[in-house]
C-alpha cells in the first residue's frame, strides 16, 4: 500500500476517534447529545472496521478499546473488583446467528443454553454488598473505576439496603440498570417546561442526570427504579449458571425484571427478540433491545472477553426510536375543532423502523419553547405507532441562516380570522363554523369505528361530500339520496348500496357513541360512556348545569364547562334537532347490571394482560357497571396486575389496596 493511502486511512481513523470522543462528552458529561444512538453506533462500527483491517493504527486510547464514560469530579471514585464491560451490538437476525456460530465454534460440541433479557434503557450501576449490607453503589464510569453514588442509589426503594438471606456472601457485586418510567419522565418534563428548563431527551438522560445530583432529597423525588441483571464479583458464594444467579438474588430481595427467559437454543432467542420488538411500547419503561447471555458460568469463563466486551453475551438492538435530521419547513394544518397545528416537514430519516418525513409540533408555544427555526438540525423521537415528535434542537451546529416562523393571523384553509379564544390558552383557532376542513375532519371522526362506525365512509368520500357542498354538518349524511352518491366519481351501485345501509345502521348506535362522535372538547371515549350511563338520554345531558356533574368522579370542572358550553350553541341545538328528524337514537340502552358484582366499583389495570387488550378489559368493566380508572387512589376497589407492572402496582401496595392477577380477574368474571 502506498504511503499516501496509509496516511489517508490514518487520518480517517483519527477523525472518527475525535468525533466519537466529542459525542461522548456531549452525551455522558453535558447530557446534550447531538446525534441519535444509531448514528453513534454507526460511527463506532466504522472505526472498528477500519481498525480491524488496519491493526497497525490501533492505539490504547482509541474509543474502541475502552468503555465510554467519564468519572465526574463531584463524587468520590470507586474501583470495581471485576471490570464492567459494555456489550457488542447486533442489528439483525443474521448478525445474531453469526454470534451464535462463534460461540459454538469456541465451545466445540458442548450444549449451549442462553438467557434472554429485556435491555433496559437506563444507567448501568454496580452494587457492592459486604456481609449482606449495601456498602458501595457506583456508576460504570470507564469500566474499571466509577463514581461513588451510594447515597443517591439508597434513595431507590427497589435497591435493598441489606440482603434478605441468613448467610450472605462475604462480598458480592451485583450489576443492574437504574431507570425512570415513561409516566414519571412525562411528569418531570412538564414541570421543567413550566420552569423554563430544558426537558430530558429520554428516560436514560433523566436517570443519568438524577444520579449526578448532590442533594439526595431531590433524587428521592425523581422516582428512579432498578433492575439487577448481572454478576460482577463474588466471594463466599458460588453460582453455576446465570439463571441460578438471577433466581437466587431475587430470593435475597434484589429486584430483577420479570421478563427473563431460559432458552434451549437460538431459535427461541430469535422468537423472543421479534416478539418483544413489537411489544416494547406496551411496557411502562423503555427498552432498546434484548440481551442474550450464555447461561453456564463455566462456559462464560471459557469464552472470555475482548478488552471491551464479553464474548459470552451480546445485545440485539431494536430499530432506533430517535434520529437526527434537518427541518425543511413548517406548515400549518387545521383540526376538526378549528385548532391550528404546526407540522414539521423533515428531510426523510429512518426512525423506529420506518421512514419519517413529518413530525408534530403540537402548538406555537412549543415552537417557542424548543426555539425551533426552519433549517435547524433537530432530534426526533418515535415510540411505536405514536406520531413522531421533535424533542430538541442541535443548536451547536447552527449556521445563522435558519429562519423563524410567524403565527398566521388568518386560517390557511378558509381565510377567516384566527384568534386565541381565552387568555392563557395555547391554541390558536379558526372561528369560522363553516370552515370546510373542520367539517371534513369532524365528519371523519363522527363516522369512525369508536363513534358511529359507518363502514365505507372514509377520508376520500368525506372530502368529496364536503368539496361538492353536499354536507354542511354531521346530520346531512342521513338525508343524502342514492342518486347523489352515484354522481360522485368512482361510485358504483353496489358500493353506494353498502354505504347507504351502513349509514342507516348507524342510526341505532348507543348514546355514548353519538356523544363521542360529536367531538366535544376535553371529552374522551371513556367520559362519553360515563355520561351516557349516568344521564340516559341526550336531552338530559343538554339540560344539565355544571353543578350536575360535580358528583361524577370522571368528570372534572374543565370537562363539565366544556359540555355545558357545547350544548348551549344554537348550531348544536339545530344539529340535534336534525338528528331526531333523521331517526338517530339519543338514548343509552339499559345494561341490566344495576346489581352487578362490579356495580359502582373502581378497577385499575397495570402491566400487560395476556388474554385481554387494555381497551377490551376496561369496556367489560364498564358494561358490568364498574368504573375502569386510569390512576390508583384510595377510592380504588382493586387493581388487576399483568406482566411487567409499574408505578400503579407500587402505589396500590403502598395504599394497601386489593391486588389480583389476570387469572383471578378471569375467575371473578366467570363467577359474576
Amino acid at each position: 500500500m502506498k504511503r499516501d493511502k496509509k496516511e489517508d486511512i490514518k487520518k480517517r481513523i483519527e477523525k472518527l476517534r475525535r468525533a466519537i470522543r466529542h459525542h461522548d462528552v456531549r452525551y455522558y458529561v453535558l447530557n446534550e447529545p447531538e446525534i441519535s444512538d444509531k448514528e453513534y453506533d454507526d460511527l463506532m462500527r466504522k472505526l472498528k472496521d477500519l481498525e480491524r483491517r488496519y491493526p497497525e493504527f490501533v492505539t490504547s486510547d482509541s474509543p474502541s478499546q475502552r468503555v465510554s464514560g467519564q468519572v465526574f469530579k463531584e463524587f468520590k471514585t470507586s474501583r470495581h473488583r471485576q471490570k464492567m464491560f459494555s456489550l457488542d451490538n447486533t442489528y439483525s437476525i443474521d448478525e445474531l446467528r453469526q454470534w451464535d456460530e462463534r460461540v459454538h465454534k469456541d465451545l466445540g460440541d458442548r450444549k449451549v443454553e442462553y438467557v434472554a433479557e429485556l435491555k433496559i434503557d437506563g444507567v448501568s450501576s454496580n452494587l457492592t454488598y459486604i456481609d449482606g449490607l449495601l456498602s458501595i453503589g457506583a456508576t460504570r464510569g470507564d469500566g474499571q473505576v466509577g463514581e461513588d453514588v451510594t447515597s443517591n442509589l439508597k434513595t431507590i426503594r427497589a435497591i435493598p439496603l441489606g440482603l434478605e438471606v441468613e448467610k450472605a456472601p462475604k462480598l458480592i457485586e451485583i450489576r443492574g440498570e437504574v431507570y425512570m418510567e415513561k409516566d414519571y419522565l412525562d411528569m418531570f418534563n412538564r414541570g421543567r417546561i413550566e420552569n423554563n428548563e430544558i426537558p430530558f431527551a429520554n428516560p436514560r438522560n433523566a436517570a443519568a442526570g438524577s444520579l449526578k445530583l448532590l442533594d439526595t432529597n431531590v433524587v428521592a423525588k425523581r422516582h428512579l427504579n432498578f433492575f439487577a441483571h448481572s454478576l460482577g464479583f463474588s466471594e463466599g458464594h458460588v453460582f453455576s449458571t446465570h439463571w441460578e444467579f438471577l433466581q437466587k438474588i431475587r430470593s435475597w430481595g434484589i429486584r430483577i425484571n420479570p421478563n427473563i427467559f431460559l432458552c434451549k437454543d437460538l431459535n427461541k432467542v430469535i422468537e423472543l427478540c421479534q416478539q418483544w420488538e413489537k411489544r416494547r411500547d406496551k411496557l411502562e419503561y423503555e427498552i432498546d433491545g434484548m440481551v442474550i447471555k450464555v447461561n453456564l458460568l463455566e462456559q462464560q469463563k471459557l469464552l472470555g472477553s475482548t478488552l471491551k466486551s464479553p464474548r459470552w453475551a451480546v445485545a440485539y438492538k431494536f430499530a432506533a426510536h430517535q434520529a437526527t435530521t434537518k427541518l425543511l419547513d413548517i406548515i400549518v394544518q387545521i383540526g376538526r375543532t378549528g385548532v391550528l397545528t404546526p407540522v414539521a416537514v423533515l428531510k426523510p430519516v429512518e426512525c423506529g423502523g420506518v421512514t419519517i418525513s413529518r413530525a408534530t409540533l403540537h402548538n406555537f408555544d412549543e415552537i417557542g419553547r424548543l426555539g425551533i427555526k426552519v433549517g435547524d438540525r433537530i432530534i426526533i423521537e418515535r415510540a411505536g405507532d405514536v406520531i413522531p415528535k421533535i424533542i430538541r434542537v442541535v443548536e451547536s451546529v447552527r449556521t445563522g441562516k435558519e429562519k423563524g416562523l410567524r403565527i398566521p393571523s388568518k386560517c390557511p384553509e378558509c381565510g377567516f380570522h384566527v384568534v386565541k379564544e381565552k387568555e392563557g390558552e395555547v391554541a390558536y383557532r379558526c372561528i369560522n363554523p363553516s370552515c370546510p376542513v373542520q367539517i371534513e375532519k369532524g365528519l371523519i371522526h363522527f363516522a369512525s369505528r369508536l363513534a358511529m362506525d359507518i363502514e365505507g365512509m372514509g377520508e376520500s368520500i368525506v372530502r368529496e361530500l364536503v368539496k361538492k357542498g353536499m354536507v354542511k354538518d354531521f346530520a346531512d349524511i342521513y338525508f343524502l339520496k342514492k342518486e347523489e352518491f352515484l354522481n360522485l366519481p368512482l361510485f358504483k351501485d353496489k358500493k353506494v348500496q353498502n354505504l347507504m345501509e351502513a349509514i342507516d345502521t348507524s342510526k341505532k348506535r348507543s348514546l355514548h357513541r353519538l356523544l363521542y362522535g360529536l367531538g366535544i372538547r376535553h371529552v374522551g371515549e371513556k367520559a362519553t360512556y360515563v355520561l351516557a350511563e349516568r344521564f340516559g338520554t341526550l336531552e338530559k345531558i343538554m339540560q344539565s348545569k355544571i353543578s350536575d356533574f360535580s358528583s361524577i368522579y370522571e368528570i372534572g370542572e374543565v370537562m363539565a364547562k366544556s359540555i355545558v358550553e357545547f350544548f348551549k350553541q344554537s348550531k348544536v341545538k339545530n344539529l340535534v334537532a336534525k338528528f331526531k328528524k333523521a331517526g338517530i337514537n339519543t338514548k343509552q340502552p339499559k345494561t341490566g347490571v344495576s346489581h352487578s358484582f362490579l356495580s359502582g366499583k373502581t378497577i385499575v389495570f397495570t402491566g400487560e394482560l395476556k388474554d385481554f387488550g387494555r381497551r377490551e378489559a376496561e369496556m367489560i368493566i364498564r358494561q358490568l357497571g364498574g368504573n375502569a380508572a386510569s390512576s390508583v387512589s384510595k377510592n380504588t376497589d382493586f387493581v388487576v396486575v399483568g406482566r411487567g407492572p409499574g408505578s400503579k402496582f407500587r402505589r396500590a401496595k403502598s395504599l394497601g389496596l386489593k391486588i389480583i392477577n389476570e387469572r383471578e380477574f378471569k375467575k371473578l368474571l366467570g363467577e359474576g
